[in-house]
């Protein structure tokens, strides 16, 4: 696809503007700005409900499917898995190793 010249873009423009008025511009910016930011405002949402959805299921007893093998051994030896990472784990699963 070719890149659209300065030319091309006036006539574009051109064009946007006999068919909507230009008194209709403004509103449609608007309208498009208003379109993106609830878009946004609704992907952020999504977002955090998937976030809060993975840590329930991470602090619910039997979700074990979700876990990770590091923090699978980790709560078989009865360490809190909650809030950590598995690099947290890791050095609290060491630490356990080396008392027995």
């Amino acid at each position: 696809m070719a890149m659209l010249g300065t030319q091309e873009l006036l006539l574009i423009f051109l064009a946007i503007v006999l068919l909507f008025g230009a008194t209709k511009l403004p509103e449609l910016a608007r309208s498009m700005g208003r379109s993106m930011g609830e878009f946004k405002r609704g992907q952020q949402d999504i977002e955090r409900e998937l976030q809060a959805e993975k840590s329930a299921l991470v602090a619910q007893p039997g979700a074990d499917i979700a876990l990770t093998r590091t923090q699978g051994m980790a709560k078989k030896m009865g360490i809190d898995i909650v809030g950590k990472t598995d690099d947290q784990l890791l050095a609290e699963i060491e630490k356990k190793l080396e008392k027995k």
